[in-house]
């Protein structure tokens, strides 16, 4: 099954006071992903939105390997490694050509949005995220 791909460019308002991209740009990076694999299952946020539920995050955690800096341009991969009727676990990959430089992973679930509850998912609805899950290595 294909991992979900994007590049981003590295602007200055990303570099920190030690001259490389700070972590919250990490996290900020993986929001993005998580928006282009919605839109890639057919569920944009505005569209689950008004279907009255949307994505809330549990979990996130990040291992960097390598500093990022102004001029870089970055690969981003994003899967799920785990899918679940309540939550999933979204992993990513942070490239510089093609040397891997972070990774990351991410649970999240779905939320009703009137009630503040977990949504579970319906086998359907799950069936939209299966292109994008990859077991766990």
């Amino acid at each position: 099954m294909p991992k979900l791909s994007y590049e981003v460019p590295i602007y200055t308002f990303h570099i920190d006071a030690m001259g490389h991209v700070n972590n919250i740009v990490y996290v900020q990076w993986m929001e993005v992903g998580r928006h282009h694999l919605l839109e890639a299952v057919g569920w944009p946020i505005n569209v689950i939105a008004q279907q009255g539920f949307g994505p809330v995050l549990v979990e996130t955690s990040i291992s960097y390997r390598k500093p990022l800096l102004i001029g870089d341009r970055v690969q981003i991969n994003i899967w799920l490694s785990k899918l679940s009727q309540a939550s999933a676990w979204a992993e990513f990959e942070f490239f510089k050509g093609q040397e891997l430089v972070a990774q990351g992973k991410q649970r999240g679930l779905f939320v009703d949005l009137a009630s503040n509850r977990p949504k579970r998912l319906q086998a359907e609805e799950r069936d939209r995220f299966l292109p994008y899950v990859i077991a766990a290595e």
